[in-house]
């Protein structure tokens, strides 16, 4: 007896619905609209004759067996995508958050071009958990804040030294001479670090201060843009902001110290013995070595002054 045709498209639908929590959300993924999503649902429980889904008021949770069918299908997809990936390579995806390309990556990037054109190279805005498969990523720089996937493949990059940041007119404005006469000025923050100004007045020993935002920002490239137009002190990690000072952009009134963080560089276990791939992670890993000798030896310079 010949076995029934798999209904592909409606089971992509359904494993993306429980993955994503809702079928607004697989509709977006999948490029589709959310009454398509529904159908495909609809006609899987007929199939079925069995609920996948609850039906709640802006999201879906599986049945019991809609989740013991969302992972196998999770599992198969996955191994689908590993297959193509492996018989047909594409471009290297490298995935950073949106501050690390735009003032660390992007401005370094065209050196490695220029030594390796035929690489060719595809970045990928994100800054938190990462599915390799699914998501196509061959190399995600991420900070210890993250957990990695299993399996993955990590190179430690650099620990953060972190520091408030501001226009050079502010330190004058806001009589910026020593850390607690931050209680004056207006403080900015990050909604995706929001213990950032906690962390930093720890790792100086100042935790008897109490520093709270006066307005936050999405990202850390906002907030940078923000302390550099004069709307106050932000935080930020030096790497970041080095080019930035550079230009006399903004100032570190204070300095940097350690902070809790560390930057390292995720590998797709599936991938790590490719040739471009491994080029691309030696660059970047290089690069960053770099700057974490620079700052060690300007931390060195000052304390000998």
């Amino acid at each position: 007896m010949t076995p029934p045709r798999l209904p592909l498209n409606a089971l992509r639908a359904f494993e993306t619905t429980v993955r994503r929590g809702s079928m607004s959300a697989a509709a977006k993924e999948l490029g589709v609209t959310h009454g398509a999503v529904s159908r495909h649902v609809h006609a899987l429980e007929a199939q079925f004759g069995v609920p996948l889904l609850r039906r709640l008021a802006k999201s879906v949770e599986p049945t019991p067996a809609g989740a013991q069918l969302a992972a196998s299908l999770g599992e198969a997809f996955g191994l689908m995508q590993l297959g193509v990936s492996r018989l047909a390579p594409g471009p290297v995806n490298l995935s950073c958050s949106a501050t690390i390309m735009m003032y660390w990556l992007i401005p370094r990037l065209g050196m490695f071009k220029q030594d390796n054109p035929a690489i060719e190279i595809r970045l990928n805005v994100n800054y938190g958990e990462v599915d390799f498969i699914r998501d196509e990523i061959s190399l995600a720089i991420r900070s210890s804040m993250f957990r990695p996937p299993q399996d993955v493949v990590i190179r430690p990059l650099l620990r953060e030294d972190i520091g408030p940041i501001c226009h050079p007119d502010y330190v004058a404005r806001a009589g910026l001479r020593a850390p607690e006469d931050l209680a004056r000025a207006r403080i900015l923050g990050t909604a995706t670090r929001p213990a950032a100004w906690g962390e930093w007045l720890t790792a100086i020993g100042r935790s008897d201060l109490a520093l709270e935002s006066h307005e936050r920002f999405e990202h850390f490239y906002l907030l940078i843009q923000a302390a550099a137009s004069g709307l106050g002190v932000g935080l930020a990690p030096r790497f970041l902001v080095e080019d930035e000072i550079r230009r006399g952009h903004v100032v570190a009134p204070f300095g940097f110290v350690t902070g809790p963080h560390e930057l390292s560089l995720w590998i797709a276990p599936h991938l790590r013995t490719r040739g471009d791939v491994r080029r691309l992670a030696d660059w970047v890993q290089s690069e960053m070595e770099i700057f974490g000798e620079r700052s060690s030896s300007s931390r060195s310079s000052s304390c000998a002054a």
